[in-house]
């Protein structure tokens, strides 16, 4: 059986399958993989550069030695400075010069990255928690959107898979399920819905090529839906995470005046650096100097069906099988 949809096909892949982009978890062998069984890996910059220590380009070098196929780039719309805004359109520029056209925008207007990719043959997703947002990505002429509902790890919705696609399925646009694809049946199910595919993060971090630290992957093993929580106290934005005897202690939600200073404008986006300078050390700090007992371990409801550290290949190739086998 050949694989054909408009997903598919916009993105040149053999299988409807994005590695979604993971701060601090991207590793390039991880991204490479994803790409080389035929799915697409997303590179996520800062990941690639702050975390793991490589210069942009060299990492994008060493992708394209361990795989000649399509891989995508993610790129973080919220930040307002100068200095990111630069950096992130050099990214862009280096991996249109590398042979990327697939970008996945999040948490911002996509506006300018349309813009600058779509001359060179670019095309756009944007990541959307609920049909406002999806609206104004649309206006911005994405190419299609990646729906995180509400048991995808990191920042997600809150909205289900099905509600999620309801509310989004008369646009007309390539849809794809990000949230809960932990098996290979979520995938089918995702399918069945209606989605042209399916985003996989949490899966992807219990791999071979993933390297976390082993602590990490092992809590993704141990832990079950129920024990994934929402705190507000890594960057300020609901994130989901591992509860953990110290997620327990510090509580999940911010004080007073940080919800205060969250609810103005004018300090809004300071309060927002912050959380997310404080978060950027404590993840570089979890992979590169090994961790400790404040640890927090993203992931997502997904974590249900994950039951052991695979091969990313051998987890696309179970999963396409049994897609292929159920239909």
């Amino acid at each position: 059986m050949e694989w054909k949809n408009d997903f598919i096909d916009q993105v040149g892949i053999d299988y409807p399958i994005i590695g979604g982009a993971m701060y601090p978890c991207s590793n390039v062998e991880l991204v490479a993989a994803v790409s080389e069984a035929g799915g697409i890996g997303i590179v996520q910059p800062m990941s690639l550069v702050y975390v793991h220590g490589m210069d942009f380009r060299k990492g994008l070098e060493r992708l394209r030695e361990l795989t000649k196929k399509p891989f995508g780039l993610n790129i973080i719309l919220e930040s307002t400075s100068e200095i990111y805004l630069k950096r992130a359109r050099e990214w862009i520029d280096i991996s249109l010069e590398m042979g990327c056209r697939f970008f996945v925008t999040s948490l911002g207007n996509p506006k300018w990255v349309v813009t600058q990719v779509k001359p060179m043959g670019g095309i756009v997703y944007h990541d959307i928690t609920a049909k406002k947002w999806a609206n104004k990505a649309i206006e911005a002429q994405v190419d299609g959107l990646i729906c995180v509902n509400n048991e995808a790890g990191g920042h997600a919705g809150t909205y289900s898979p099905l509600e999620l696609y309801e509310q989004l399925k008369d646009y007309g646009l390539p849809l794809i399920c990000a949230g809960g694809i932990g098996d290979e049946k979520k995938m089918a199910e995702a399918l069945a819905i209606g989605y042209s595919g399916v985003q996989i993060g949490t899966r992807f971090i219990a791999t071979i090529e993933c390297n976390q630290k082993q602590d990490y992957k092992q809590a993704i093993l141990n832990a079950t839906a129920n024990d994934i929580v929402v705190t507000e106290r890594v960057t300020g934005i609901p994130l989901s995470v591992i509860k953990t005897p110290y997620v327990e202690k510090v509580g999940t939600k911010v004080g007073p005046i940080q919800k205060w200073l969250f609810t103005h404008s004018w300090t809004k986006k300071w309060i927002r650096m912050w959380y997310w300078l404080k978060a950027f050390h404590q993840f570089k700090n979890v992979t590169v100097k090994g961790g400790s007992s404040k640890d927090y371990w993203q992931a997502g409801k997904s974590v249900e069906g994950i039951h052991e550290i695979l091969s990313v290949k051998d987890i696309i190739d179970r999963f396409i099988t049994y897609v292929k086998e159920a239909k």
